[in-house]
């Protein structure tokens, strides 16, 4: 029998290196269906899909902060760039979802239990990258040490946004010392000397490196924004104003949760340019 030299291998002594790099075997068995409503399957797969979306932003966005800390705007803005690109995607994992009726949410809504995405370790370090730090958000976690560590160690390490206002400090950029001495552990609140800086980058125009990060970062912030509203938009369609999975407030804590931007300054200045 000849062999065709166009072909792919088709035999190794083990797994495939395909499966040794991807691990799909180990990806595509991680899937427990707890109902019977076959209408499950995706719900649970598309959360699963989340999940690894924000394990790669995570990624993204500490390689970010590192690279500000060293000075290195143009990987730091490599990282945002991919992080815009990849987040596009996590937003676009809400369509599986979007279109669900009450009557077929409700069909296997008890197999989560007290389950819900707010207890969400990985997207806790998301929302501390973001400025969204509350060390009430490790309670839940308590009964993992190891994911409890990784999110302690999260809550007092400086967000993206905080290495974005030293980076620009140590360019000359008048920002507040209070916000560069904040407590770490906190949310971040707007200051007004903040808003002024990126006034005065945005009245200068495009060509400076604030500039650049300025709207690296704003590109960000508007796909949070895209996927906190999706997420409600999704959730109300799907459940209306009913009391959220793991005893959350719903809809109405989403709504909370869409009508705020992170890093706010980038957004408050240009009513002012």
């Amino acid at each position: 029998m000849s062999h065709d030299p166009d072909a792919p291998v088709l035999e190794f002594g083990g797994t495939t290196p395909y499966e040794d790099y991807v691990q799909a075997d180990v990806l595509t068995h991680l899937q427990h269906p707890l109902s019977d409503d076959p209408g499950e399957m995706a719900f649970l797969v598309t959360t699963q899909v989340m999940e690894l979306w924000f394990t790669v932003l995570v990624h993204e966005w500490q390689t970010a902060a590192r690279r500000l800390r060293e000075d290195d705007l143009e990987a730091a803005s490599a990282a945002l760039r991919r992080s815009t690109y990849e987040m596009a995607s996590l937003n676009a994992s809400w369509e599986p979802l979007a279109h669900l009726t009450p009557a077929q949410f409700n069909s296997y809504r008890s197999a989560l239990g007290d389950g819900s995405g707010f207890q969400s370790a990985m997207y806790r370090r998301v929302e501390f990258l973001l400025g969204e730090k509350s060390a009430s958000m490790l309670v839940p976690h308590r009964g993992s040490p190891r994911v409890h560590a990784e999110l302690e160690k999260a809550l007092h390490e400086p967000s993206l946004y905080d290495e974005a206002l030293r980076f620009l400090a140590r360019r000359g950029e008048d920002i507040p010392e209070a916000v560069l001495q904040r407590d770490l552990t906190r949310r971040y609140e707007a200051d007004p000397g903040v808003e002024a800086v990126w006034v005065r980058v945005y009245r200068e125009g495009a060509g400076s490196a604030a500039h650049q990060l300025g709207e690296a970062l704003t590109e960000v912030a508007e796909l949070v924004w895209r996927w906190r509203n999706d997420h409600l938009v999704a959730t109300r369609r799907a459940m209306g104003a009913k009391t959220g999975t793991g005893g959350s407030a719903g809809v109405a804590w989403l709504e909370k949760r869409a009508a705020k931007q992170v890093f706010p300054e980038l957004w408050t200045a240009r009513s002012h340019v």
